[in-house]
């Protein structure tokens, strides 16, 4: 089991656990009171700074209920924070867009992160042809 050394940056957050105790995912709160009108951006303190293990980065992205809780969009999508983002004032931030007027409160869940090892280091040959199954395009999935 790795270990991984993490820093509060306040008090009014509840420790980070595994969601339900069952998923690999890992909530994150709002560390501190947010208002956003509709059409504007912020940075979302999340309370949290860590040293992540060498080789390992955090994927960050929005919990299913973000969008209808809060009418807010993760800016980026999805965060990658790796392990060279590990200093004492290094706090983690959900960068978000409102799409309406709203309130977050501090101990909101608003996003989730997961551990995963860096991707391997790969080399491209270029081929003039695949082998594998060809599946139709994009697309073309449950086409009926």
């Amino acid at each position: 089991m790795e270990k991984i050394q993490i820093k509060y940056f306040t008090d009014k957050i509840e420790p980070l656990a595994y969601i339900d105790g069952k998923s690999d995912w890992i909530d994150l709160r709002a560390a501190q009171e947010v208002t956003l009108k509709a059409g504007e951006f912020k940075l979302i303190p999340l309370g949290v700074a860590m040293r992540l293990p060498a080789g390992y980065e955090a994927h960050v992205v929005p919990r299913s209920s973000t969008f209808k809780n809060f009418g807010i969009i993760q800016t980026n999508h999805f965060g990658v924070i790796d392990e060279t983002y590990c200093g004492d004032n290094d706090q983690w931030f959900m960068p978000v867009y409102a799409v309406r007027d709203t309130q977050i409160h501090v101990n909101d869940r608003i996003c989730q992160f997961r551990i995963m090892k860096h991707q391997p280091t790969v080399c491209f040959e270029q081929v003039e042809k695949l082998d594998g199954e060809d599946r139709g395009g994009f697309g073309s999935t449950g086409k009926a």
